[in-house]
């Protein structure tokens, strides 16, 4: 299979077809039949996954080729769920789960009033999720909350006798998944100046990222100053938050945020660790690079050290998303991420949901890494005992910087 298109029915809003491109082939009968077993899966699969795709066709990548289309039987109906069927149980989900049980009980009468005004009848998955999550997220502010699609196994998936824990993810696997992007770390350089950059995409759990994180921080721990950038930042774990925290603070624990649970009323403390692998950076200048994409995990990354004072925010306000969620199956095809706990800083006593983080030094973002490296170049000309090599570097990359012929890391 070469690629794969996504086609609308003008006249059915909500019914799709998935065409799948082939290589070239003079008998299309004789390719199906070799490939039979695959098809039938492939037609399966999206019978549960995306019901909408009545009719799923094979064609050569070719102009006027021939087309085998494969429709929907009808042999998994029990596993799919009507569009109005996904919003009900959607908003059962939201009024059993949702931090806010008021606001939750307003948004789901909200969008009952639309479901009966038939807004909602005959979508397709992509279009309903897409719907139906911008009339959660502006009833809420709340961009955590979300259906998507990516549910749940079907009913026929499960083998009999499966336990829950047969079905977790295999840790091995989740590490070998998480390599493939470095556990988020996206880039780690010593820039012009002795200046160390790190760009982190997420935030993954310490369990799976920890000896990365730990490299990471050993090739900037020689460095005069320290420039991590958010500003591509989507989220992640709150013990990865932690972990990462850690290595920016001595080694006395650190009170660095609460997470309140509202199903069981628990508060989970977070605190820098004791001790870590490798070297800390305790001391020296850090600057946290952020933008209006920092989210999540990513915000409570830098809100963390605002608080505590031990880093300089330099970008645009962030999303604005501090509420820890759960993905709850809805179907075969749908889930819904419904926001259980909030985040609740021992500093400042409250959190940053909905007003994102502020910067301390408010610049665009495509402007937050020259703002932050010629900081960091200052503090290191300022410094009186650096190398003569070094502080000729600093000034001639100032120099440049300020001339403004300075380009970003890719």
């Amino acid at each position: 299979m070469l690629r794969a298109e996504l086609l609308r029915d003008g006249d059915d809003p909500g019914r799709l077809t998935v065409r799948v491109f082939i290589p070239a082939t003079d008998d299309l009968a004789a390719w199906a039949a070799t490939h039979q077993e695959r098809m039938e899966e492939l037609r399966a699969e999206l019978s549960l996954r995306l019901p909408s795709a009545r009719l799923l066709e094979f064609t050569p990548d070719a102009p006027d080729a021939p087309v085998l289309s494969m429709p929907d039987d009808g042999s998994l109906a029990t596993g799919q769920l009507s569009s109005r069927d996904i919003v009900i149980k959607a908003l059962a989900l939201l009024r059993e789960n949702y931090v806010f049980p008021e606001l939750a009980e307003q948004v789901a009468i909200g969008v009952e009033t639309r479901l009966a005004a038939g807004e909602y009848d005959n979508l397709d998955e992509i279009t309903l999720t897409e719907l139906l999550t911008g009339h959660l997220q502006e009833a809420t502010g709340d961009k955590h909350l979300r259906v998507r699609l990516g549910g749940g196994p079907g009913p026929d998936r499960r083998r009999e006798g499966d336990k829950p824990a047969d079905r977790q993810p295999d840790r091995q696997k989740v590490r070998q998944i998480g390599r493939l992007d470095n556990f988020g770390i996206h880039r780690v350089e010593r820039l012009d100046g002795n200046i160390g950059y790190l760009d982190l995409r997420r935030v993954p759990v310490p369990e799976n990222a920890g000896p990365a994180i730990a490299a990471a921080m050993e090739l900037v721990s020689g460095t005069y100053a320290l420039i991590i950038d958010l500003r591509q930042n989507g989220g992640g774990s709150p013990d990865g938050v932690a972990f990462w925290c850690s290595y920016l603070l001595p080694e006395e624990p650190v009170h660095l945020n609460d997470i309140f649970h509202a199903d069981t009323g628990e508060i989970r403390q977070f605190w820098s660790l004791p001790y870590l692998p490798g070297s800390r950076y305790p001391d020296r200048p850090v600057y946290v690079l952020i933008s209006s994409r920092t989210f999540s995990g990513g915000e409570e990354f830098c809100y963390n050290l605002q608080a505590l004072g031990r880093a300089e925010l330099i970008g645009e306000t962030t999303s604005g998303g501090a509420h820890p969620t759960r993905p709850f199956p809805i179907s075969a095809a749908v889930s819904i991420a419904v926001p259980f706990a909030r985040s609740i800083n021992p500093i400042t006593g409250t959190n940053w949901q909905g007003t994102g983080v502020i910067p301390d030094t408010p610049a665009l973002a495509d402007e937050a890494y020259r703002v932050a490296y010629e900081k960091a170049l200052r503090h290191v000309i300022e410094l009186g005992d650096v190398p003569q090599p070094i502080a000729g570097e600093a000034r001639d990359t100032l120099s440049t910087l300020t001339g403004g012929e300075a380009s970003e890391p890719r």
